[in-house]
């Protein structure tokens, strides 16, 4: 496995075009990947999520294999001064251990199934409210092979940032509500943990939701 960095351009056309279409910046996204050769092979899935600071707008990417994004590059960064980082997410996979504590970023689509009809099928609607979106995080958690309440008492998560996005895909309008998750979590089951890291949480995967990263946490100043 790896896990790419792109910084992205914002003043350029192309990368305001990416960043207006989920549809456009998943298609961009694939295209750093050659075909897979073998008749019915099938490559696992790639994940990405684009996350937008005061200073950089980078995109991240895990993948099987090492990606080639030259095109981006040309399309959407600094063609003469900057390309991309990929290194191996081995490494961090193997390196989780049940009661290790990380930092975490994560991009969803936080949803329920309501069903219209007494006997129907369910119909996913988007969660809108903050609390709702802690909820579906918290409540999913332990499913992941994580824990965001260590204590038992208040999560160590905060939803950053939130909004609904709304693009074309071929005649069809979708809208997805998207919420970005920040905080502290406890390993609680390393298998199931690398599941979602490499298999990503929740619906709209394709749509650059379900990509969990995972960072050092700074150690504590000790209190005389």
């Amino acid at each position: 496995m790896y896990l790419s960095r792109f910084d992205i351009n914002p003043a350029r056309r192309g990368a305001q075009k990416l960043l207006g279409s989920p549809q456009a910046m998943h298609a961009a996204v694939l295209a750093g990947f050659p075909p897979v050769d073998i008749p019915g092979e099938r490559r696992s899935r790639v994940l990405w999520r684009v996350d937008t600071g005061p200073v950089h707008t980078r995109l991240y990417v895990t993948s099987d294999v090492r990606p080639d994004l030259t095109h981006l590059v040309e399309q959407a960064g600094w063609p003469t001064t900057h390309t991309w980082d990929t290194r191996p997410y081995g490494d961090l996979l193997d390196s989780l251990q049940v009661g290790g504590v990380w930092g975490f970023r994560l991009t969803a689509n936080p949803t329920r199934s309501v069903k219209k009809v007494e006997g129907g099928r369910g119909q996913r609607v988007g969660h809108v409210t903050a609390a709702q979106q802690l909820a579906w995080l918290v409540d999913r958690s332990p499913r992941l092979g994580f824990s965001v309440t260590p204590d038992g008492t208040e999560p160590s998560v905060r939803v950053s940032a939130r909004q609904t996005r709304q693009f074309r895909r071929q005649a069809d309008k979708v809208t997805l509500v998207v919420a970005q998750y920040d905080g502290i979590l406890t390993v609680t089951d390393v298998e199931l943990l690398r599941t979602a890291l490499v298999g990503g949480i929740g619906p709209a995967k394709a749509y650059g939701c379900g990509l969990l990263t995972l960072a050092p946490v700074a150690p504590q100043p000790a209190v005389s």
